[in-house]
């Protein structure tokens, strides 16, 4: 099993050898010499746990600043699925190594994807050593959402980097999948040990129409035809009131918060206070390229942090928690031992270089890589025991 000694690195405070073993974090207090073992000399760092990105749609880098400011309906049916109904899979896997390139550069060494041709995207994914979970889209009229071609696929489905890839049912949002197909894929993902991955209450006009429609806003909608559980995630959940709050935590659905995005398409202000205080598992994506601009996730938690405090309480979402929110909480979203440097975990870490104006001083390392930093200040990314940048 191979060793890797990370050398003189700061972890919590204080100068440390760490040990990786195999995947995973073996001793966090290691002698200077272990037998056997590489070392990377990681004097002048810190280490960070890796960071994960759970609602991307990683090809879209293609569509970076095609088609901007603009509302969310315009841009979907007058801009990007014309656009997207031209995409070859060539083209969908050039996206995809635009996205990993820049993902992993930016800290991020997991990605939950929702889209097209996902052969292209796990081929791209094992040859850069990352982790994703690639979501098998749903969509009742797009010229590309072909799920029912990848039923099979799924239940052939051989994960060929060792671990690092789950395949996920993607439906995309309750205004492009109706009641039947939804609860058709509740129920394949679950006979399959899938988890569910959809867009929920990201306007007010899904909300309107969902009321209209269904005689139920979007979040009681999908709780009264059973899709909701443990095992979804649900992107953006901007327009929730206080009883959807309260029904997405008793569910224990995992929600996933995009702030810029969110932002760029006037969507509205993520309910922070009511979802933390209904307890919600929250966690952090940068959505698409095309409408994000970009896949940095640590530029997604300044914002978070910040848009949080803009209602007027500046004590709402400190660094620890949105930090949090980006590692941990996004990690245990899809069963996985990582998110944090602790003995036994993945070993997926940032080695954060102290040396870079960005992080002089450091009073507080979480802080400042959270409200201060950029990508110039990541050294190493490392993803299951290997470095990756």
């Amino acid at each position: 099993m191979e060793r890797l000694l990370i050398k003189d690195v700061l972890h919590e405070g204080r100068t440390r050898n760490i040990l990786i073993e195999g995947k995973c974090f073996k001793d966090l207090d290691a002698p200077a010499e272990v037998a056997d073992a590489k070392v990377l000399d990681a004097t002048g760092t810190a280490i960070l746990p890796a960071l994960y990105n759970t609602h991307t749609h990683a090809a879209m880098t293609l569509l970076r600043g095609y088609a901007d400011d603009m509302p969310l309906q315009t841009w979907l049916n007058d801009y990007i699925w014309p656009f997207e109904a031209r995409l070859t899979p060539e083209d969908i896997r050039r996206g995809s190594e635009i996205a990993v390139r820049e993902m992993l550069e930016s800290g991020s060494v997991f990605f939950n994807d929702m889209y097209f041709n996902v052969e292209e995207t796990i081929g791209v994914v094992d040859k850069a050593g990352m982790r994703a979970a690639i979501g098998i889209t749903v969509m009742e009229n797009h010229t590309k959402a072909v799920e029912e071609q990848k039923k099979e696929f799924v239940r052939q489905w051989h994960d060929p980097t060792g671990g690092r890839i789950q395949l996920v049912m993607a439906p995309h949002a309750i205004y492009t999948v109706g009641e039947r197909k939804l609860r058709e894929c509740a129920e394949f993902a679950r006979d399959n040990g899938m988890l569910l991955h959809i867009h929920l209450s990201e306007t007010e006009t899904e909300v309107e129409n969902c009321v209209k429609e269904h005689s139920a806003t979007p979040v009681r909608y999908l709780d009264r035809i059973g899709f909701l559980g443990p095992d979804v995630i649900a992107a953006h959940c901007v327009h929730v009131d206080d009883g959807e709050a309260g029904i997405l935590a008793e569910r224990g659905v995992t929600v996933s918060h995009c702030p810029c995005s969110n932002m760029k398409l006037g969507s509205g202000i993520f309910p922070y206070a009511r979802l933390i205080k209904a307890g919600c598992r929250i966690t952090l994506g940068t959505d698409g390229a095309s409408s994000g601009n970009n896949l940095d996730l640590r530029e997604a938690m300044k914002f978070a942090a910040l848009l949080a405090k803009a209602g007027g309480d500046p004590e709402l979402l400190p660094a620890e928690e949105v930090f949090r929110w980006a590692t941990r909480s996004s990690a245990e979203a899809f069963g996985l031992a990582a998110g944090a440097i602790a003995e036994g975990f993945l070993a997926d870490c940032l080695l954060i270089d102290l040396s870079d104006i960005r992080m002089q001083p450091c009073h507080n390392l979480v802080s400042n890589f959270v409200y201060a930093a950029d990508s110039r200040c990541i050294k190493h990314v490392l993803c299951d025991g290997r470095i990756v940048v």
